[in-house]
């Protein structure tokens, strides 16, 4: 069962990084996120990019070759992990794609599976099974109702055709062409806050329920915490429940998941090159720093031909949403 909590509002928060017994420093760099942009053919109520198909901002050719040159010199980046808005539908997703799979690297594609269904987008699971790449599809809930509740109506229709789609291409059954789905719980709408239900058993719920109906096959379900960012952060200050919120995050904090944080391994760049700690830092505008406190960027990486240029990870009070808990990442739970 979910953890359940009531907090009373209190304006005390342990700033995240007086929670940690020493500074949170990065490990060696094995993953490299891209937020090719915002341009997306949804508007989903709990997203942290504010993404939507009024948005405009993506990729460079400049930034997208700076990013194909960092792919191609550094053999330590093991995953190339793309995302956006609908990374397939902004500047340098291909190419990107295919840099990545000439070194050996693996790519993970965060679809929202409605993109296969959008003029001139109709190639992409073909396109993904030729690559191999790993598809990560968002899909909050099993249930019709409360996906078109949280991403617009008819998406949990489209939704099940696509991953009937990726299905008959061998995804979920071929070993090299895996499929994944995120649950994300329901927006909030009074103190009654939960954490994700413990993933193995959600996960084994969608197989059951997903094969019964629509013998829909998949390889893991990755549970994720509506960190307060972006139109999560926006629902919470509306409802007045962000303080709230926050305490009960901090509440329910378990030491034993910064050891397993993704911000740890991984850098995250935004379009225009910059470089942050992770997408949440991105979406808050923190930026990663260089031990003399500079502002990272992909340029000033291959110039210095090294992807250890970060002291510490930048921290703020929503680091409480990854290590509530059993944890979360863009890879689900940490424990």
């Amino acid at each position: 069962m979910p953890t359940q909590s009531i907090i009373t509002l209190d304006t005390s928060l342990t700033p995240f990084n007086h929670k940690l017994n020493s500074p949170l420093t990065k490990k060696g760099i094995t993953v490299l996120q891209i937020n090719l942009g915002k341009r997306c053919n949804l508007t989903c109520t709990h997203c942290h990019v504010e993404a939507s198909p009024k948005r405009t901002e993506e990729l460079s050719p400049e930034i997208c070759e700076q990013l194909i040159s960092l792919i191609h010199k550094f053999p330590e980046i093991k995953i190339l992990d793309l995302t956006g808005g609908a990374p397939e539908m902004n500047y340098g997703f291909k190419p990107l794609v295919e840099a990545a799979r000439i070194t050996g690297k693996q790519v993970i594609v965060r679809s929202n599976l409605t993109i296969y269904f959008e003029d001139g987008f109709g190639d992409l699971p073909e396109y993904f099974a030729k690559h191999q790449v790993r598809v990560v599809a968002s899909l909050p809930c099993y249930l019709a109702d409360n996906v078109d509740k949280m991403r617009g109506a008819g998406v949990f229709e489209s939704s099940v055709k696509a991953l009937q789609w990726l299905n008959q291409l061998g995804y979920g059954k071929d070993q090299n062409l895996i499929l994944d789905l995120v649950f994300n719980p329901q927006l909030p709408t009074g103190e009654k806050f939960s954490l994700a239900p413990e993933q193995s058993n959600l996960e084994q719920d969608y197989k059951m329920f997903l094969q019964e109906h629509f013998d829909i096959v998949f390889n893991n379900l990755f549970t994720i915490t509506n960190l307060p960012v972006g139109r999560t952060k926006m629902h919470l200050e509306r409802t007045k429940l962000y303080t709230s919120y926050l305490q009960f995050l901090e509440l329910h904090f378990n030491p034993s998941t910064v050891e397993h944080l993704m911000c740890r391994n991984e850098l995250s760049i935004d379009y225009l090159g910059n470089v942050y700690d992770c997408d949440f830092n991105q979406m808050m505008n923190l930026p990663a720093k260089t031990f003399n406190g500079a502002i990272l960027t992909v340029s000033k990486l291959l110039e210095a031909g090294s992807l250890d240029l970060i002291s510490e990870v930048q921290t703020a009070a929503y680091c409480y949403g990854c290590t509530a808990g059993c944890g979360s990442s863009c890879g689900g739970a940490l424990l």
